[in-house]
């Protein structure tokens, strides 16, 4: 049995930590090393981890002296891994409490697959009633979604099938895939860096995987809620990144005319909700890493192993079926084109 590295990024968790890594302890795969990455928090978090640390070897902690985000703490997870020589690392949300199968079943899929870099899992929310994800999609819009949010828990995905995205929060790793295509990017510090590793998979051929027998509950949000227009300010600024870096030259004409729209009628939404300024200073901060993001491009698109074609066969080609909003004016625009 192969050791696996559980990496688990923590900002001010106190109040979810315990159950996240009592569930980690009674996973049924052993062969376990949970490490809890603190982000400098100033609850009692620490305390939490090195308690758990002395009942049980296999939890360590590494401690930051400030926030990195979601990226910073996965990744310090991930060097760990990394310099462990283990074949996988999985992620797990501090808000998040995982089945006790839910590494076994990860494991085995990606044992007896060889040509799949990521495996994710049903993620439900926290009562169970209803879907946080089922894999990630992307759209021609350039608008990531997971498959099936909010709808209510049903059979409806209860098959193992291909998706073009993992969501970091549930999901497994092979290391060998992540050596090749690096890590998470630490620009994003929170939202969209689980679709930019993900697309970069895909653009070097590993294919990702849902795996619906692995199963988490998620109290979504509980870390973003802490933080004032966190939200707007992540959006705004991560948004352009997934197309500027991963879309390939072949898509361009197809998604960025779409994404352009839908990033606008996104700020017209800011505006009216009295958010401009976060949504401005996200622009900006993207802005201001574009030519950076535009040299990561260049390495990416050279090591690019699969056709534009096979790209284009993974997507979405239509909105996200949670874009009521855009669905509407673009059914006016189509309405109008028709009287024309």
């Amino acid at each position: 049995m192969n050791r696996v590295v559980v990496a688990i990024p923590n900002w001010n968790g106190a109040a979810e930590l315990t159950a996240c890594l009592d569930s980690l302890l009674a996973q049924s795969y052993r062969e376990l090393t949970i490490v809890v990455v603190d982000n400098g928090s100033i609850d009692e978090s620490r305390q939490i981890i090195e308690r758990y640390a002395k009942k049980d070897s296999r939890v360590i902690g590494i401690y930051h002296d400030k926030n990195y985000g979601f990226t910073g703490g996965v990744n310090a997870g991930l060097e760990y891994a990394i310099a462990q020589k283990v074949k996988y690392a999985a992620l797990l949300n501090n808000d998040a409490v995982a089945h006790k199968d839910w590494v076994k079943h990860l494991v085995n899929f990606l044992d007896s697959h060889t040509t799949y870099g990521i495996a994710t899992c049903k993620l439900l929310h926290a009562d169970g009633k209803t879907f946080d994800s089922s894999g990630d999609q992307y759209s021609i819009w350039g608008l990531p979604y997971p498959r099936g949010r909010n709808e209510p828990t049903s059979n409806k995905y209860d098959h193992l099938t291909n998706v073009f995205g993992a969501s970091g929060g549930a999901s497994l790793y092979r290391i060998d895939m992540l050596k090749e295509i690096g890590l998470f990017d630490q620009d994003f510090f929170a939202y969209y860096e689980d679709i930019d590793i993900s697309f970069r998979a895909q653009l070097a051929g590993w294919k990702v995987a849902y795996v619906p027998a692995a199963e988490v509950y998620h109290e979504q949000g509980t870390t973003s809620a802490k933080m004032k227009d966190f939200t707007v300010y992540q959006s705004f600024k991560n948004f352009p990144i997934v197309p500027v870096k991963d879309v390939p030259r072949g898509l361009i004409g197809l998604i960025w005319p779409r994404f352009l729209l839908a990033y606008a009628a996104f700020f017209i939404s800011a505006v009216r909700r009295g958010k401009i300024v976060p949504a401005l200073k996200g622009i900006g901060a993207f802005l201001a890493m574009l030519p950076r993001k535009i040299r990561q491009r260049k390495e990416i698109q050279r090591n690019k192993k699969v056709s534009d074609a096979y790209i284009s066969s993974l997507l979405l080609h239509d909105l996200p079926p949670d874009q009521t909003k855009l669905r509407a004016l673009r059914a006016k625009w189509w309405k109008l084109r028709g009287k024309a």
